[in-house]
């Protein structure tokens, strides 16, 4: 028996609109049409003006700050799920508050399991994202969760870089795992910057664990905030003696003075890709950041979705 596929639509949260349009472009279907209005207090209020009847339905949409990009995207879910459409697949490039992923000290929030709640209490049947910071995060969800690994994205480009001596790093122990797992694909070393932090965004010191000295050292990690971390770790990379540092990041939340902490660290480049849009000014100042693009990736995702197929493909690295 045969399938039977139910027409598709694609919408964009407006923190999102580059992406989705490049992501629509990629599909080969037009993005829908929806009108974002605003009360005269701020509040925000996302409708659709096409019909979203028996659809299945994929609003891209990334949750990084302002919280508005949160609250929008479980409005349109709302409003999808009112408008009667068959399926709604929330699309979120980078899923924020993802570092709030457990109790590591006493009274404070989960903040990642109350945002799966809030996503599935608002009417998402399906997520679909890229790198959650931990992830365990998808059994946060008692829904379907693709989990998109952007290695796919930045090993072809590692490769074409043809380093002699190419060496994995973990800017940190916690991303020790995700630096094993892309080391793989390179028969590469691993080496790992042990780092202690004092608090949130500041490290107190850092140590490398490993030998760098003439090696072509590539940083793994999945957020870049305040690029304090890459900046001190590619610093003190160089200062032991490697040959190159560079870096690879999925979500460039990029904050506070970033860029700027990019351009006077050591590093020879960073690659990221467009789950979060850059700062136009400040990026188009930048002489080490490159982007990626994962239009193609998410599109190749949905389609697949879509016609019910397995996605496992998209896991292959050529």
């Amino acid at each position: 028996m045969s399938w039977q596929y139910n027409p598709i639509k694609l919408f964009a949260g407006s923190g999102s609109e580059e992406l989705a349009k490049k992501i629509a472009e990629s599909y080969g279907k037009p993005l829908g049409q929806k009108t974002l209005s605003r009360f005269s207090d701020g509040e925000i209020q996302p409708f659709y003006t096409e019909s979203v009847r028996g659809q299945d339905v994929f609003l891209i949409q990334s949750t990084n700050q302002p919280s508005d990009n949160l609250l929008e995207l479980l409005l349109m879910i709302d409003a999808a799920k009112r408008a009667s459409a068959h399926y709604i697949t929330a699309v979120v490039p980078y899923f924020g508050f993802a570092r709030q992923d457990r109790k590591d000290k006493p009274r404070v929030a989960i903040g990642a399991k109350m945002i799966a709640n809030l996503l599935t209490a608002a009417g998402a049947h399906r997520i679909m994202t890229m790198d959650l910071h931990a992830g365990q995060i998808q059994g946060f969800f008692d829904i379907p969760v693709d989990h998109l690994d952007g290695a796919i994205i930045f090993a072809p480009y590692i490769k074409s870089l043809n380093l002699e001596k190419l060496t994995i790093a973990s800017p940190d122990m916690g991303g020790s795992y995700r630096a094993r797992t892309f080391a793989k694909f390179f028969n590469a070393e691993v080496i790992i910057c042990d780092k202690r932090r004092k608090r949130a965004n500041e490290i107190e010191s850092m140590s490398i664990i490993g030998d760098v000295e003439g090696q072509d050292i590539v940083l793994i990690d999945d957020i870049c905030d305040t690029a304090g971390t890459l900046s001190r770790a590619s610093n003190l990379i160089m200062e032991n003696g490697a040959k190159s540092v560079r870096a690879v990041c999925t979500h460039a939340v990029l904050s506070g003075n970033a860029y700027e902490t990019i351009e006077n660290s050591a590093l020879s480049e960073m690659i990221v890709t467009d789950t979060i849009p850059l700062d136009p000014g400040k990026a188009a100042e930048s002489t080490k950041i490159r982007v990626l693009s994962t239009a193609k990736l998410f599109a190749d995702a949905i389609k697949s979705i879509n016609e019910h197929g397995s996605i496992s493909a998209l896991f292959t690295i050529e």
